[in-house]
C-alpha cells in the first residue's frame, strides 16, 4: 500500500453526480480526488432519457442521440400524444455522457482514479486496495448500493427496479405504457437511440419483484412484436429513499442520497443537480441551494403519489387514468412527471 496522500475533497463514484461535483470544486482550485471502481467511466444500465427541463438543454448537441418533442402515453383505457415546441425528452448514450463529464472534470483539475475499489471508510480516511487517502470532505456519489451511505448507517427501504433490453432497429416513437394490471405503479417504455431502443420496465420493488417485472416485460414485448431471443437482459436498482444529503463533513448525491424519482425512476438530473449543490455547499457552508430545494420538493411529491397509487390496485388505475387524461387535456404539463424545473 502506498503512503498517505491528503485531498481536500474525496468523491467516491464517477457517475454524473460525482463528476458534476468534482468539476465545480476543481474550478475553484480545490484539490479533488474521484475514485471509481470501474475501469471505464460511463457505462451503466439506464434507459438514457434526459428531459429538456432538466439536463438536455445544457448539453452539447453531439451528445444527443435522438430528441422527441412528442411522447406517446398509453394505459389500459386510453392513448394520447403529448407534444411540445421543444424536445420533451432526448436520449443519450450514458458512456458518452460519462466520458464527456470526466474530461470536463479532468480539465478543471480533478484527479480521477478508475479501477479503484474502496475497501474501508473512516472519519478522515478512505482506504483502497492499493492506497490510503485522507480528506477534509467526503462525497458519496456511488449509486443505489452506496458504500458511503452504509458507512453513515443510513438505511435504504424504498427501492425501485428497472429491467431493459437493447433492441436493434430504428424506432420512431418514444412510448410510455402505464397499466397497473401489468406493472403496478410502474410502467413499460420504448426509448429510441441511434441504432436501437431501450425497451424496458420499471416498478417499485414493494409492489413487484425484479423477476416478476422481467416476466411482465417479456409478455408486453411479445404483445408488441418484439423478441428477446439473443438479447441480454440488463437490470438495475433505483434508490428513492431520501433521508438527507448533508452529514457534517460528508455528503450524499444522486442515487446514493435516494434522490431518484420513485415514480418514474428518473435519476440523471437529480444526480447532477445534487452534485453541484454539494460542491457549492463545500465551497460556502452558508450556501442554501434553491435548485436542490425545488428538486427535493418534487421528489417528495412523486413519493406521495407513489404511496397513494400503491395502496390499492383499483385506486392506482383511477389515479393513473386521471393523470393521463389531465395530460391529454393539458390540465397539467408533462413536466409535472419530471424531476427538472
Amino acid at each position: 500500500m502506498t503512503t498517505d496522500k491528503h485531498f481536500h475533497t474525496i468523491i467516491i463514484g464517477a457517475g454524473p453526480g460525482g463528476l458534476a461535483c468534482a468539476s465545480l470544486l476543481a474550478q475553484k482550485g480545490i484539490d479533488v480526488l474521484v475514485l471509481e471502481r470501474s475501469r471505464r467511466i460511463g457505462p451503466k444500465v439506464c434507459a438514457g432519457g434526459i428531459t429538456w427541463s432538466g439536463l438536455a438543454r445544457h448539453l452539447p448537441a453531439e451528445l444527443i442521440e435522438k430528441p422527441f418533442s412528442s411522447q406517446h402515453i398509453r394505459t389500459g383505457r386510453q392513448q394520447t400524444v403529448i407534444s411540445s415546441p421543444e424536445p420533451i425528452i432526448s436520449t443519450i448514450n450514458r458512456e458518452n455522457l460519462g466520458q464527456w463529464m470526466a474530461e470536463k472534470a479532468s480539465r478543471s483539475g480533478s484527479t480521477i482514479k478508475t479501477g479503484t475499489y474502496v475497501t474501508a471508510i473512516g472519519a478522515k480516511e478512505v482506504i483502497t486496495s492499493s492506497a490510503r487517502f485522507t480528506y477534509d470532505f467526503l462525497v458519496g456519489a456511488d449509486g443505489s448500493n452506496s458504500l458511503v451511505r452504509r458507512y453513515l448507517q443510513i438505511p435504504v427501504v424504498h427501492m425501485g427496479a428497472g429491467v431493459q433490453y437493447l433492441v436493434p432497429g430504428n424506432f420512431a416513437e418514444m412510448v410510455w405504457h402505464l397499466d397497473p394490471d401489468q406493472f403496478a405503479t410502474g410502467y413499460a417504455w420504448i426509448f429510441p437511440h441511434k441504432n436501437c431502443a431501450s425497451v424496458g420496465a420499471y416498478a417499485n420493488r414493494a409492489d413487484m419483484s425484479p423477476k416478476v417485472l422481467q416476466e411482465k416485460l417479456h409478455h408486453w414485448m411479445a404483445k408488441h412484436g418484439m423478441n428477446t431471443t439473443g438479447l441480454k437482459a440488463e437490470a438495475a436498482t433505483i434508490n428513492f429513499d431520501f433521508r438527507g444529503f448533508h452529514f457534517g463533513n460528508r455528503f450524499l448525491v444522486g442515487d446514493a442520497a435516494g434522490l431518484a424519482s420513485g415514480l418514474t425512476g428518473e435519476g440523471i438530473y437529480s444526480a447532477v443537480c445534487s452534485g453541484e449543490a454539494v460542491a457549492r455547499t463545500i465551497i460556502d457552508p452558508a450556501h442554501k441551494d434553491q435548485k436542490l430545494a425545488r428538486l427535493i420538493k418534487k421528489h417528495r411529491q412523486h413519493s406521495r403519489l407513489l404511496r397513494l397509487c400503491g395502496t390499492n390496485r383499483q385506486f392506482a388505475k383511477i389515479i393513473l387514468e386521471s393523470l393521463v387524461a389531465a395530460l391529454r387535456t393539458k390540465i397539467i404539463h408533462f413536466s409535472a412527471l419530471e424531476m427538472g424545473e
